[in-house]
């Protein structure tokens, strides 16, 4: 496969993922973030733990990349479980297009660094790569505040039947 087809699929395939599914992409974009921190500040950590344990276990992954990986997408991937069909309403489905375009392009940018070196680099050496690169901090900044708008517009409302505080 090329390069760009590979992008394209990493970009992509988690914005169909989370229309079809319903998904709050907001909630997934900020499991992400969650993920990048956890990969950030428990891999070393993980990785020593597997390498110890996979004595006993011979199968157990001891790349740290595969398990930057596995951390980066746990918390997104149990998002996704648990949140299946939560988005209800086609304007809420709309609204929810953008952070699930942010998730894909987010998870692309922390998942292509950490693939093996061979298809890092021919991504790496598209122009899509340089132009995402170049671009990542709005990219980042831009989704953060377009899912934490989502969220705070998608709060349930609360109804009141008593509107002087009287009790029945």
């Amino acid at each position: 496969m090329t390069p760009v087809i590979i992008l394209a699929a990493l970009v992509l395939v988690p914005a169909i993922v989370l229309t079809v599914l319903r998904v709050h992409g907001a909630l997934v974009f900020l499991s992400l973030c969650l993920g990048a921190v956890l990969m950030q500040f428990a891999s070393a950590d993980v990785t020593t733990l597997t390498q110890i344990f996979s004595a006993h276990n011979p199968n157990a992954p001891t790349d740290s990349n595969t398990i930057k990986i596995a951390l980066l997408s746990l918390p997104a991937v149990l998002t996704i479980l648990f949140m299946i069909r939560t988005v209800k309403g086609k304007g809420r489905l709309v609204l929810n297009i953008l952070p699930a375009l942010g998730v894909g392009v987010l998870a692309a940018l922390l998942i292509v660094p950490l693939l093996p070196e061979s298809l890092r680099t021919d991504i790496m050496n598209t122009t899509y790569w340089n132009q995402g690169q170049q671009a990542q901090g709005y990219i980042v900044g831009l989704t953060a505040t377009v899912s934490l708008l989502t969220v705070w517009m998608q709060r349930p409302k609360h109804h009141r039947d008593d509107k002087h505080g009287k009790h029945k």
